[in-house]
């Protein structure tokens, strides 16, 4: 048994929670993946899986050599990166998955040349708005825009905030009228951002007067309108049709605020940031291609 493969392979396996996953991580058959977790529970005398047809779990020794060896092989990563290769030429495959709307708005004119910058390199960019899971699905790289990212065990790197503003097309308001106090909103179309943190509820705060103790006024509207739609691209199209009226990023709108096509509402009140991180697996080592994709998106975005 090579010992050192074994430990990687034990690690590949449980962070992607398939034996099949491994092997395709690793570039091994599926019969060596089992067979080097095999020699080393023979080795370790211990069971470090429990594995069925349907369903991969950590025994309880498993979950603490995981813990160990996890730090262990982290160590020696860096070890290796020290002498150099960190500060090599990206090479490979790098995958990323990123959200549709602000790749294609910010990213995608500026990403020929980050590949230009690397001819070595090649990007496997997948657009998604869902929220994937970095290691099982092999993302190397994953753009989230949150306006709380929750505790993992993943790195996040802050790249920008995202002001949102409440606006719509001037045919829409003066069919429906200005609201004049968020409140009013529940009287109006509103267009929802399905898998956005406050889709259903949005949020505004006003900043208080001289004296004010608390601060300001926040006020939270809950909402259900009749169309909700995972893409914020959508969300423009229908308010440039006149259809409502909706709390968006002024990234995607800001032509359209500029050329009179949309208005906005409510200015004297202030809408959610969403914040908009890279996040990758935790590691101390960054390889270079994870490392020149991340300060690109910071030279871009930041």
């Amino acid at each position: 048994m090579d010992h050192l493969t074994a430990l990687r392979v034990f690690r590949e396996v449980v962070e992607r929670n398939s034996f099949a996953a491994a092997a395709r991580r690793l570039c091994l058959s599926p019969a060596a993946v089992s067979k080097n977790i095999g020699e080393l529970e023979a080795h370790l005398s211990t069971r470090l899986l429990h594995r069925t047809t349907r369903r991969l779990s950590l025994t309880e020794a498993g979950q603490q050599y995981y813990t160990q060896i996890a730090r262990i092989l982290d160590d020696l990563d860096e070890a290796d990166g020290a002498l150099g290769p960190m500060q090599g030429e990206p090479t490979g495959t790098l995958r990323v998955s990123a959200p549709m709307s602000l790749t294609l708005t910010q990213l995608a004119d500026a990403i020929p040349q980050f590949l230009c910058r690397y001819p070595q390199l090649s990007l496997d960019l997948r657009l998604d708005d869902r929220r994937v899971d970095l290691v099982k699905e092999g993302f190397d790289v994953a753009i989230r825009g949150s306006d709380k990212l929750e505790d993992s065990s993943l790195v996040a790197r802050k790249l920008m905030s995202m002001t949102h503003v409440l606006c719509g097309a001037p045919a829409y308001f003066s069919r429906h009228g200005v609201p004049d106090s968020p409140e009013a909103l529940r009287q109006h179309e509103c267009v929802q951002f399905s898998l956005s943190g406050h889709a259903r509820l949005w949020s505004f705060r006003k900043a208080g007067g001289r004296g004010d103790a608390e601060g300001g006024v926040q006020v939270d509207v809950p909402i259900d309108g009749r169309y909700k739609v995972t893409s914020s691209l959508a969300v423009r199209e229908a308010l440039r049709a006149g259809f409502g009226i909706s709390l968006i990023p002024l990234i995607y709108v800001r032509e359209d605020i500029e050329a009179g096509r949309l208005v906005t509402v409510l200015n004297e009140w202030n809408a959610v940031e969403t914040h908009v991180y890279a996040v990758y697996p935790s590691r101390r080592y960054l390889n270079s291609k994870v490392r020149a994709f991340v300060d690109f998106l910071i030279e871009t975005l930041g």
